[in-house]
């Protein structure tokens, strides 16, 4: 009798701390992943939807999304997840253009002026860029694009000349020499903060999309803004590799699936976008209107002379990226 209840409960005691190893053993691992822009903002909706699309396949890891740099800011968020403090992340490309010349390539005016060309010259870059990310640390998943960017302004800019002395929002090296060559003056400004630079004078004018007029309503501040298509920036999601080789095959196929997935939604959706953000602009005020011929002119001048000097910085590498782009 009582060997038949000590088997019993020996039998209970092993079940129950099978179930206890088993439960501990499928626990997701939270995955933490910092965006810089807002939550309505498509890109992070995307990143949310990417983020869910993974969570929900599978058990190994969970991911939650973490918008408006409220975990780590815009310009932290690329040495985070190079030194692990997060495991995946999401950055503008061109903000990078200090760690590598083969991040600059995407915001060199008037190289790539439409999706179509845009979408050219990443499938030209890509292997350079992953080859970089992957000198990081870090392994791309998906990249997708802001629309075409355009001029703010505070006041009507004809040419170059009307920018002489303006604050100049930039976010990368590139829109800092763009400042300089026009003669404004650069002034760093992250994403969530530009609001708020142009409510208080900080920034008196930029080259940035119509949506980023309209996530920060900078009609209440800013009164033109120029459809000048100087370019499509992209943002990157990428991942740390010890990270990522941490992970099963399994999960890591589920993620570039997903990856895959976002990607190609995201391309749609800013090209979707891009006359919507115009149209709210001038809706709630903005006056939206394509720059004269003579400020067109010089702005192209400019992205000749930056394409000139991308390709002393980048070398063979870069005539290579370009050589393809335009055999496409």
């Amino acid at each position: 009798m009582k060997r038949s209840i000590l088997t019993h409960t020996k039998k209970t005691l092993i079940g129950g701390l099978t179930v206890c190893l088993s439960s501990i053993s499928f626990a997701a691992e939270t995955w933490d992943m910092p965006l810089a822009y807002s939550s309505s903002n498509y890109h992070s909706v995307i990143a949310k939807e990417f983020a869910e699309e993974i969570t929900s396949k599978q058990n190994e890891v969970k991911f939650i999304t973490h918008p408006s740099g409220s975990l780590f800011k815009g310009g932290e968020i690329y040495g985070a997840v190079r030194r692990g403090l997060a495991p995946v992340g999401e950055r503008l490309i061109s903000a990078l253009s200090n760690e590598s010349a083969i991040y600059a390539i995407d915001a060199i005016p008037f190289l790539a002026t439409t999706y179509e060309s845009s979408w050219n010259l990443y499938q030209a870059s890509k292997p350079a860029l992953e080859e970089t990310l992957e000198e990081h640390g870090l392994k791309l998943l998906y990249s997708v694009p802001w629309p075409p960017q355009g001029l703010y302004a505070n006041k009507p800019i004809n040419s170059i000349a009307d920018m002489q002395g303006l604050k100049f929002r930039a976010y990368n090296p590139a829109t800092s020499t763009i400042a300089e060559l026009m003669g404004a003056i650069p002034t760093k400004v992250e994403a969530a903060e530009v609001a708020q630079a142009f409510a208080t004078g900080v920034a008196e004018s930029m080259l940035s999309s119509g949506s980023t007029g309209y996530d920060q309503k900078l009609w209440e501040s800013v009164d033109y803004w120029y459809d000048v298509k100087a370019w499509l920036p992209k943002n990157m999601v990428f991942v740390n590799t010890r990270s990522w080789n941490s992970l099963s095959e399994e999960t890591q196929k589920i993620i570039l699936d997903a990856s895959a997935t976002a990607e190609k939604k995201g391309w749609l959706k800013a090209e979707e976008l891009a006359n919507w953000y115009k149209e709210e602009l001038a809706k709630n005020g903005m006056k939206v209107q394509h720059a004269g011929t003579t400020l067109t002119d010089e702005l192209q001048a400019i992205g000749v002379k930056m394409t000139l000097d991308w390709l002393k910085d980048s070398g063979s590498e870069g005539q290579d990226i370009i050589d393809t782009y335009q055999a496409m």
